[in-house]
């Protein structure tokens, strides 16, 4: 291992020593679906712009990572149009997103016809300024963690990686169950704060947000900013680290 392959972050509770040739980028459910106008939250009156906000320190985020040879994971929620992935009728997933609107017809902003959380429509895309490049890799998830009945395991162990970044919504669901479903599998996980969002609890004196980071930071693994990763990326020398594969 050269010098430039081991970083270390600035974070909580203690530094984190990143492994360039043994990492990862994860963005969680970064979809219009969640953090674009027209899509499920904005039209059920979610406030999404703590997700939009997060969208510049993602992208600047996934760019170093690219330059560095990180691979690059887009995980986003969508469901089969039959809904035959949603769950049996009792399941507490299929009752939940059923209220949300899964699989309702809907316009996207351009006029053209889409459905809420299904697969390969507008509402399930990437939001633009995040769309996937070549060599990035999109796997799409039935529930809230990334790791149930999907390739994500396979893929990261294929990928030799051991250090996972995460960035995405919602902190306090599918984020932070992707993380701890990480975590119990044995990867170190650091989770960029402000490249993260919550509109759960966004209200309260303390935020789902803000107990997310506690949890993850005291038991679960590390959290940091985009900045002081970026601090590090960007004085590293890039480097193939892994072959590129296509979306």
């Amino acid at each position: 291992m050269t010098r430039q392959d081991m970083l270390t972050v600035e974070a909580r509770p203690g530094p984190f020593g990143l492994d360039l040739s043994h990492a990862a980028v994860i963005v969680v459910d970064m979809t219009n679906d969640f953090g674009s106008t027209g899509g499920m939250f904005e039209r059920a009156g979610i406030d999404i712009a703590p997700i939009r906000a997060a969208v510049g320190p993602i992208v600047r985020v996934v760019d170093a990572a690219r330059e560095v040879g990180i691979p690059i994971v887009y995980l986003k929620m969508g469901f089969r149009p039959d809904l035959s992935d949603l769950g049996p009728d009792h399941s507490t997933n299929r009752q939940r997103h059923l209220f949300m609107g899964a699989g309702e017809p809907v316009v996207a902003p351009d006029g053209t016809p889409s459905r809420v959380l299904v697969r390969d429509t507008w509402n399930t895309d990437i939001v633009d300024e995040l769309a996937p490049a070549p060599g990035d890799h999109v796997i799409y998830k039935r529930r809230f963690s990334g790791f149930f009945q999907t390739e994500l395991e396979g893929l990261l162990r294929s990928q030799a990686v051991r250090d996972i970044i995460f960035t995405g919504c919602t902190t306090s669901i599918c984020v932070e169950s992707t993380l701890r479903d990480a975590m119990f599998r044995d990867f170190r996980c650091l989770l960029l704060e402000d490249c993260t969002a919550e509109p759960i609890g966004a209200a309260a004196d303390r935020t789902n947000h803000e107990a997310s980071l506690l949890s993850i930071e005291t038991l679960f693994g590390w959290v940091a900013t985009s900045t002081a990763l970026l601090h590090e990326l960007t004085a590293a020398e890039p480097a193939d680290l892994r072959p590129a594969t296509t979306v």
